[in-house]
C-alpha cells in the first residue's frame, strides 16, 4: 500500500500515518510537509513500525512543490493508493476582524492546496485504475459557530468539493471520504491566525477542553474509511449537532445554537470594543 499525507509531520496527519503503519506492515508512506525536523521525527517513528517511509518538503500553495511531489511518487512508486489531503491552518475573528488577506490565506491553503494536490495526483490513480482520497474538513463545515467565518467557509467548501470528487471519480474506481472532526487535542492552534486576541483565547480553550485525542480521531477515521464511508464524523457531539441541523426546522436550530453561543459572543464583542 502506497500512502501520501500532506501535513503529515504533526497533529492528525502524524496520527493517521502511525495508524496506517500499525495496520499495514508493508506500508510505503510519504510525509509531505513544510516542517523538515518534525517530518524526519515522524519518518523515524514510522520506520520503527516497519514502514518504508520518507519525508518530502511540500508547500501545498506552491505549484512547483506539488508537481515535484507527483513526480517523486511516480518515479518512486509508479502510483499511489491513498492520498490524505490533511494539511491546513486555522483562522478566527468576527466579520470585521478578518480582513481579505486572511480570507485569501486560509482559502489558498485549506481549499486550493487540496485542489492542487488532488489534480496533481489524480492521473496516477487513473493510470492504475484505482485509488482513494481522504479529505480532512471539519465539523465547522457542517455546523458552523460564530467568529470563525473564514474557517467555516473553507471547510464547507472542502465538504462540497469532496462530494463533487466522489461523484466525478466513481467511474474511475476512485473513492473519496471527507472527514469532519470537531475539536480534539492537536497542534492546529499553532497555525491560528486572527487580528482579535479573544479569538486566539477562544480557540485555545476549545482545544484544551477537548476530551478526545488525535489518536482516537485517527482510529475512527481508519475504521470508517475501511467501510468506504463518504462522510466521516468522529465526535459523538458532532454527530448529534449534524442530526439536529438536518432534522429540526431551520429557525429552531438557529435559536438553539444562539442559546449555546451567547457567552462566546459576549466575550468576543467585549474584546472587540476595547
Amino acid at each position: 500500500m502506497r500512502v501520501v499525507i500532506t501535513g503529515g509531520a504533526t497533529g492528525l496527519g502524524q496520527a493517521l500515518a502511525i495508524k496506517w503503519a500499525e495496520e499495514h506492515r508493508n506500508l510505503q508512506i510519504c510525509i509531505a510537509d513544510i516542517n523538515e525536523a518534525r517530518g524526519d521525527e515522524t519518518v523515524l517513528q514510522l520506520k520503527q513500525l516497519g514502514a518504508d517511509a520518507f519525508y518530502l518538503h511540500c508547500d501545498i500553495t506552491n505549484d512547483g512543490d506539488v508537481t515535484a511531489l507527483a513526480n517523486t511518487l511516480k518515479a518512486k512508486w509508479q502510483g499511489v493508493d491513498y492520498v490524505f489531503n490533511n494539511a491546513g491552518v486555522a483562522t478566527g475573528g468576527s466579520l470585521l476582524d478578518e480582513n481579505i488577506a486572511q480570507w485569501q490565506w486560509v482559502f489558498d491553503i485549506n481549499v486550493l492546496g487540496m485542489v492542487r494536490v488532488s489534480r496533481a495526483l489524480l492521473p496516477l490513480m487513473q493510470a492504475q485504475g484505482s485509488g482513494y482520497f481522504v479529505n480532512i474538513a471539519s465539523q465547522a463545515g457542517l455546523t458552523p459557530i460564530p467568529y470563525m467565518g473564514s474557517y467555516n467557509a473553507v471547510k464547507a467548501a472542502v465538504v462540497s468539493f469532496s462530494e463533487t470528487m466522489r461523484l466525478e471519480l466513481a467511474p474511475d474506481n476512485i473513492g473519496v471520504s471527507v472527514v469532519c472532526p470537531s475539536f480534539f487535542k492537536t497542534n492546529l492552534d499553532e497555525s491560528m491566525r486572527s487580528e482579535n486576541p479573544a479569538a486566539h483565547k477562544m480557540i485555545d480553550r476549545f482545544f484544551k477542553k477537548a476530551d478526545i485525542t488525535k489518536e482516537q480521531v485517527a482510529e475512527s477515521i481508519y475504521q470508517q474509511v475501511q467501510d468506504r464511508r463518504f462522510l466521516v464524523l468522529t465526535h459523538k457531539l458532532g454527530k448529534r449537532a449534524y442530526l439536529l441541523k438536518k432534522l429540526l426546522p431551520s429557525e429552531s436550530y438557529i435559536k438553539k445554537m444562539l442559546a449555546q453561543t451567547k457567552s462566546m459572543k459576549r466575550a468576543m464583542l467585549k474584546a472587540t470594543d476595547k
